[in-house]
């Protein structure tokens, strides 16, 4: 299949979550040989209109990120003459969805728009009119396919697909030293590390050991707030780690503690639940870890310090696992198909396929 790709900017402008979500689905798609053609901005040195990378060809329509317009400009008619089966959107900026509007339409080709919501979903007049105009809307997650719809999506075009994860990779890894709790996540304004260390020194008289994954800019702030809430002596600052040594860490784990304020798809947990460990999501509406865990045994979602405690309490009784089928859906090779599924229909919708 030939998938044409627009994203003005990628993982190789900026590592953002958003850019690392779309360029993973499209390593996989290129993994199964089909042909990848990207729109973008130039990353690259010199003035070559084309750069391949990985099997990925990509086509620099902007010299760099501040030249938009130029971008913007040239799309339509570089997608008009596309041979594509299929073009894939991001969402971000939604003026691109726009412009590239008439090129699809002359070129008769089905679009696919990827909404990752990292940042929010803005309810401007661009984000309305894309939310309307797509064959097909991707999200990672109930909570931003929520967001779509309001902004004028119909319900039938919104297909939730998550994060992919190699579930193989974790079986390859040897479980770590065992620790009680384990949370994992940059420590950024976001983090919300304290509603853990909160429900932890209701614990005191517990014997429990907590590491904390991730580096930011409050670090320093919730290593002092460990140490005024006496458990500075309990908790482990790892910092930021390799995939492989957090994966260890996961199946050595008994509980995951997601508290996040914002998270439109909890990556991390989903490799920690994969990895044996009992779910415990602190519920924020900008959050939708909850996802995860609602309606599963081994889940539990809180509303407050307490509750969390309590929750970490229930999870200790249950049983210590190193791996977890349930969430074999949530595989590579099986979100790559998602897609796959969603391009022909889109195709077959159009009646091209």
């Amino acid at each position: 299949m030939e998938i044409a790709v627009v994203s003005f900017e990628t993982v190789y402008h900026r590592d953002a979550e958003t850019n690392r979500r779309l360029h993973r689905i499209l390593q996989l798609l290129q993994d199964q040989d089909h042909e990848i053609d990207v729109y973008c901005a130039r990353f690259w040195e010199g003035d070559l209109p084309t750069f391949e990378r990985d099997g990925i060809t990509y086509h620099g329509l902007a010299p760099d990120l501040e030249s938009q317009g130029k971008f913007l400009a040239k799309l339509p008619t570089e997608l008009a003459r596309t041979n594509a089966d299929v073009v894939h959107l991001s969402a971000d900026p939604a003026k691109q969805v726009l412009a590239a509007r008439s090129g699809t339409t002359l070129a008769r080709v089905p679009t696919v728009l990827e909404w990752y919501g990292a940042g929010g979903v803005p309810n401007d007049w661009w984000s309305r009119r894309a939310a309307k105009w797509a064959d097909r809307i991707v999200t990672p997650s109930e909570l931003v396919g929520t967001w779509v719809r309001e902004l004028g999506a119909d319900g039938d075009d919104v297909d939730v697909v998550p994060n992919p994860i190699d579930v193989a990779r974790i079986r390859s890894v040897d479980p770590g030293d065992p620790v009680d709790v384990v949370y994992a996540r940059d420590l950024d304004e976001d983090a919300n590390l304290e509603s853990l260390f909160l429900a932890l020194a209701e614990l005191r008289d517990r014997d429990w050991s907590a590491t904390v994954i991730g580096d930011g800019p409050e670090r320093d702030a919730y290593e002092r707030l460990a140490s005024d809430l006496r458990i500075d002596d309990r908790v482990t600052f790892a910092g930021d780690c390799s995939l492989e040594d957090r994966i260890a860490t996961y199946r050595g784990a008994r509980v995951f503690v997601q508290t996040a304020e914002h998270c439109v798809f909890p990556t991390e947990m989903l490799w920690a639940l994969t990895a044996g460990c009992v779910g415990i999501v602190e519920y924020h509406t900008d959050s939708s870890a909850h996802e995860l865990v609602e309606g599963w045994d081994r889940g539990f979602r809180t509303t407050s310090a307490e509750e969390l405690a309590d929750a970490i309490v229930d999870a200790g009784q249950l049983e210590q696992r190193d791996f977890d089928d349930r969430f074999a859906d949530y595989d590579e090779a099986t979100v790559r198909d998602r897609y796959l599924t969603i391009y022909r229909s889109v195709q077959e919708s159009a009646g091209l396929f």
